[in-house]
C-alpha cells in the first residue's frame, strides 16, 4: 500500500505516557504552575542555556541541576521540595490509544520514531515504561545526542537515523507547543497533542487513511 508518509515521529511524556509536567509543578504546590514550571525548566519553548536544557543536552548532570534549583527557588522566594519528583515515574503511564496507533503505523509499513528531550541518569527508569522494541525503529534521547527540541536540527537527525527520510514525508506528535513550532521549521507536519484519544484520531485519519 502506497502512503504520503513514510515515518511517524512521537514525543514521549505527554504523547506516549501522561505529561511529567504536572508532577514537575508539585515540587511546590502552592505557587502558580507556571511560575514553578520557569524555575525548574525555564522558557521550554526555546532552547537556551537554561540549567534544564543543559541537562536535557547532556551537557551538565542533574546533580548540578538540583544544586542550582534549590538556590535559585531561594532567591525566588519558592519553597520547594525535590524530593515530590521521586515517584514521578509512577505517574508515567502509558496511552493506549497512542501504543495501539503506533503498532498499526508500524504494521502498515511506515516507519517510528521516539523522539524525547530526556535526562541521562533518568535512562533506565524511562525506557522500561514501554516497550520500546515493539513500539519504533528507533530512538531518539537528546542527552545522547547533544541536541534537544525544539531545535530543527534534532528532528533531521531523527529523519536521517530512520534512513534519510524528507522532512515532508514525516509527522511528528508532541504536546508542547514549543517543539511542534521547531518540527514545523524542520520541514514536518505536525500534530500537537492535547487529548491523546482525539490526537490518535487525527494521526488515523492523516496517514492511514
Amino acid at each position: 500500500m502506497n502512503h504520503a508518509f513514510d515515518a511517524v515521529i512521537f514525543d514521549f511524556s505527554g504523547v506516549m505516557v501522561a505529561s511529567a509536567f504536572h508532577a514537575m509543578a508539585q515540587v511546590a504546590p502552592d505557587h502558580p504552575r507556571e511560575d514553578v514550571l520557569d524555575l525548574l525548566m525555564g522558557p521550554y519553548h526555546e532552547d537556551t542555556d537554561h540549567h534544564w536544557h543543559q541537562v536535557e543536552r547532556g551537557e551538565i548532570s542533574i546533580f548540578d541541576w538540583v544544586v542550582w534549583v534549590q538556590e535559585e527557588a531561594e532567591r525566588r522566594d519558592i519553597p520547594i521540595d525535590l524530593s515530590r519528583m521521586q515517584t514521578m515515574m509512577g505517574d508515567l503511564v502509558p496511552q493506549e490509544p497512542m501504543l495501539a496507533i503506533c503498532r498499526r503505523i508500524r504494521e502498515a509499513g511506515m516507519k517510528t520514531s521516539l523522539l524525547t528531550n530526556n535526562v541521562a541518569e533518568g535512562s533506565s527508569s524511562w525506557r522500561v515504561v514501554l516497550p520500546l522494541d515493539d513500539l519504533f525503529d528507533d530512538v531518539v534521547d537528546s542527552s545522547e545526542v547533544g541536541m534537544r527540541k525544539p531545535n530543527p536540527d534534532i528532528f533531521h537527525l531523527a529523519l536521517e537515523r530512520l534512513g534519510g527520510i524528507a522532512p515532508d514525508r514525516a509527522v511528528f506528535l508532541d504536546d508542547a507547543p514549543g517543539n511542534i513550532e521547531g518540527a514545523h521549521s524542520a520541514g514536518l507536519h505536525t500534530i500537537l497533542v492535547d487529548d491523546t484519544t482525539v490526537a490518535a484520531q487525527q494521526l488515523e485519519a492523516l496517514v492511514l487513511n
